[in-house]
């Protein structure tokens, strides 16, 4: 296939991640899906996986200027 470069999915892991850390933001708080000994560690949890996903998506690719 001639453009088979155009059609692959790049650097949609890093997205994937901030989606991640923001549902485990919602449902953290919730009593009903997550026990409340759970939910500090889901609030950090998100927040860890969310910056991972932030820095993945838009830190790591820049080019540093001086």
């Amino acid at each position: 296939m001639v453009h088979g470069e155009h059609n692959k999915s790049r650097n949609s892991g890093g997205f994937a991640l901030i989606i991640l850390g923001a549902l485990m933001l919602i449902v953290g708080p919730q009593e009903a899906i997550v026990p409340k000994s759970l939910s500090v560690i889901v609030w950090i949890g998100g927040i860890a996986i969310g910056s991972i996903g932030f820095y993945l998506k838009f830190v790591r690719n820049r080019v540093k200027r001086q």
